[in-house]
């Protein structure tokens, strides 16, 4: 079929080029060079890349491939100054976009997270928490197999407030595990004692709690790296999806919705990182092989419980406020003082 016999079949020009798959300049240029007699019935008309146009930065493109070979994050400001001090004469502009092309990729290792056996090893952390009525700190503990979660609001972050609610928190599981994990915590790792060469912590009065339950003190930070933050992580969590956005009264309703909280949503939802409930990975796979809880409390010759806190009597607003005694006298006695005034 000629271009001719469409034309004359009164095909606009728009028309032959989508029935043809070309564009509408290509049949006004075979129109004006008189291209009439063009058979169309061959294959359609295919656009091909562009050949190449000889750039001023051809000559280095080998130069710049070899550097990015050899040192991958060099940048293109500093190949474009190389280039110029090579004779290249081109814009930046032009050198960046052949190097994006040209830049091998960096491909990123998979994280491999530092994973522990069923009952070998929990984490413990204090984490502050600022509250209309004072400041509080979460005491968390978390399981490293199953990431089965403890938490409790306390007062001071001192040694007897964390043997006793580690010990809450053993009572909980059911059981030890093997080795406890702290993140520098100072009640633990004091100024003074901090570990220089090895992980354990040097803590005397610690280590006698520690012999006393039958777990290994262990210090975060030599293999921190490892660790990817298991008990850091549940402190965000506990950030975001207890304490955001609740308001509380005081300390009683403070700790009881924490323990609602930690029943009904930390422990019964599908982790993030295991895919499994982490209640349900734990009676499965871990409760049975945590070492048994001790017969009686620890028992320290040294240590003395700290006063307790006030109690709040009501709203974290009301506190402060002066107590005003008010005597209580019957109504003839008002009777007589408004008699005697007169």
């Amino acid at each position: 079929m000629l271009l001719r016999h469409y034309l004359e079949q009164n095909w606009t020009k728009t028309a032959i080029a989508e029935h043809l798959g070309i564009t509408t300049r290509t049949i006004e240029r075979w129109i004006a060079a008189g291209d009439l007699e063009r058979d169309l019935d061959a294959e359609p008309v295919r656009y091909g890349p562009r050949p190449p146009v000889p750039t001023k930065l051809d000559a280095y493109k080998p130069i710049i491939e070899t550097r990015l070979t050899k040192y991958p994050a060099l940048s293109a400001v500093r190949l474009f100054a190389e280039c110029q001090a090579g004779g290249y004469a081109g814009s930046l502009t032009q050198l960046k976009v052949f190097v994006r092309q040209v830049r091998p990729r960096q491909i990123d290792e998979p994280i491999v997270r530092f994973e522990t056996a069923p009952g070998h090893q929990a984490q413990v952390d204090f984490a502050e928490v600022k509250l209309p009525w004072g400041k509080r700190y979460a005491l968390v503990v978390v399981l490293g197999f199953s990431r089965l979660l403890w938490i409790r609001f306390v007062v001071r972050q001192d040694m007897h407030t964390l043997i006793r609610g580690l010990e809450a928190a053993f009572a909980y599981f059911g059981g030890v595990p093997h080795e406890l994990l702290f993140d520098q915590m100072r009640a633990v790792i004091t100024r003074d004692e901090r570990l220089t060469g090895g992980p354990l912590v040097r803590n005397t009065e610690f280590l006698r709690f520690a012999a006393h339950w039958g777990f290994v003190a262990r210090a975060c930070r030599p293999y921190r790296a490892q660790t990817k933050g298991k008990v850091e992580r549940p402190i965000r969590y506990l950030r975001d999806s207890f304490l955001y956005g609740r308001e509380f009264l005081g300390d009683t309703q403070l700790g009881d919705e924490g323990s609602q909280w930690l029943e009904a949503v930390a422990n019964a939802r599908v982790h993030g990182t295991t895919k499994a409930v982490p209640r349900d990975l734990f009676e499965r796979e871990e409760r049975a092989v945590l070492q048994p809880v001790a017969d009686h409390p620890y028992h320290s010759l040294t240590l003395s419980a700290p006063p307790a806190p006030p109690r709040l009597a009501g709203p974290p607003q009301l506190r402060g406020l002066p107590r005003i005694d008010v005597e209580q006298r019957p109504l003839r006695a008002y009777t007589a003082l408004v008699a005697g005034g007169r």
